[in-house]
């Protein structure tokens, strides 16, 4: 098999609150765990000054821990005979996250139940529910848990009044239900990222709809930006995408296609969605932008599709045939790789996060403990053509 010398990565990442420069730091921590964990050397470079988007270089080296810095830069190989360089590209949507979050608590809460009635209305629930019944939990999550403290709120406003007492007793009881709601609900509900997840499913809605300009106007410079990525000389291209990010991703290579059907001819493209959300906004019934695209995807043949899912994640559509279910039972299947956050982490490790599902959802693209299956550093920046996870047996570095 022949090694990957040189590589571009088009990385899109999930709905996070972080910028290109604090992703970059991310894969800086998770690659060196990695690199700890399989015996190499890494390097990763600053910020290419005005790359949009915003890019930077990682050297692997098969030297392991005897390679140094030096020794990458200078272009010479390690014991192991190999040397790779990736140009990281992350084509991150931190504006619309802070756009999202943007107002005051009563205006984000208002937005999103009303996306909630959207998604509601347009059938998403009842595929969720359909496909992946955890998904559909982790969707009615957040506002079961808000309307439950609003409903609380209210029982405690009319409490005097229901109790016989005076009405103009709920000139304090009234205070008192607000006070529990600020000031109790609101900071509990932070736990589990709650107006978080609001600005996530407006988020849904839009990229489903297609129906506001802002977004669409984004996609549509994003996907002039990666073209430019694209004319980098390179042995083979990945396009990773964790998952919101899978849906900004598609609906991106979507509009490549859209323009130029041939534009992966020739190339060695490898297209690898982790954790992915596709399904989130492609199973609402306006989605058919989304759902359009997907089938471009599916159906280009320069384009191997790599679905990563995990069974102790629940916010991704685990064992779901994404394009079939997207409309194109006819179209070639993207590559289901069942992995398992347990294998890459400690005992220690694993327990205390197993319970914040969120923080399991981001495991796909942090740093391992151990050596495992699946490593997001080796499939972006490793020798082995990332097409290798698709294999078990394969080995994950050149031996």
């Amino acid at each position: 098999m022949k090694l990957i010398e040189k590589r571009v990565v088009l990385h899109f990442p999930g709905f996070e609150p972080l910028d290109g420069a604090a992703h970059r730091a991310r894969y800086e921590r998770s690659a060196k765990q990695s690199a700890a964990v399989w015996g190499y050397s890494v390097e990763i470079g600053a910020f290419a000054a005005g790359s949009d988007p915003q890019s930077f270089e990682v050297t692997t080296d098969g030297g392991g821990a005897s390679g140094t810095a030096g020794d990458a830069a200078s272009g010479e190989t390690g014991s192991r005979g190999w040397l790779t360089k990736s140009r990281i590209h992350m084509v991150d949507h931190a504006m619309f996250v802070r756009s999202l979050r943007s107002g005051n608590t009563v205006s984000q809460i208002i937005a999103g139940f009303r996306s909630c009635a959207q998604i509601m209305l347009e059938g998403g629930m009842r595929g969720y529910f359909r496909h992946a019944w955890r998904f559909g939990l982790f969707f009615l999550f957040p506002f079961l848990l808000t309307a439950l403290a609003m409903a609380l709120t209210a029982q405690i406003a009319v409490m005097p009044y229901s109790l016989g007492f005076s009405p103009w007793h709920m000139l304090w009881s009234g205070p008192l239900g607000l006070c529990f709601f600020i000031f109790a609900f609101l900071p509990f509900s932070e736990r589990f990222h709650t107006l978080h997840l609001f600005a996530d499913w407006k988020m849904a809605v839009a990229l489903g709809r297609m129906d506001r300009a802002d977004f669409n106007d984004w996609l549509e410079d994003r996907a002039t930006a990666v073209r430019e990525a694209l004319t980098e000389q390179a042995d083979e291209y990945v396009i990773s995408s964790h998952s919101m990010g899978s849906n900004v991703a598609a609906h991106v290579i979507g509009i490549l296609l859209e323009r130029e059907p041939e534009i992966f001819k020739g190339k060695r493209v490898v297209f690898a969605t982790l954790g992915s959300a596709i399904l989130q906004c492609a199973l609402l019934s306006s989605a058919r932008v989304l759902r359009a695209r997907v089938g471009l995807i599916a159906r280009c043949p320069d384009i191997s599709w790599l679905d990563v899912q995990c069974l102790t994640d629940s916010i991704n559509f685990y064992k779901v045939p994404v394009v079939a279910v997207s409309g194109h039972a006819d179209a070639p299947p993207a590559r289901m790789i069942l992995i398992r956050v347990k294998q890459m982490l400690t005992r220690e490790h694993y327990r205390k996060i197993r319970k914040d599902q969120l923080r399991v959802h981001r495991q796909y693209v942090l740093g391992p403990d151990l050596q495992a299956p699946f490593d997001f550093t080796l499939m972006t920046s490793g020798p082995m053509p990332a097409s290798v996870f698709a294999y078990p047996e394969k080995h994950r570095l050149s031996a």
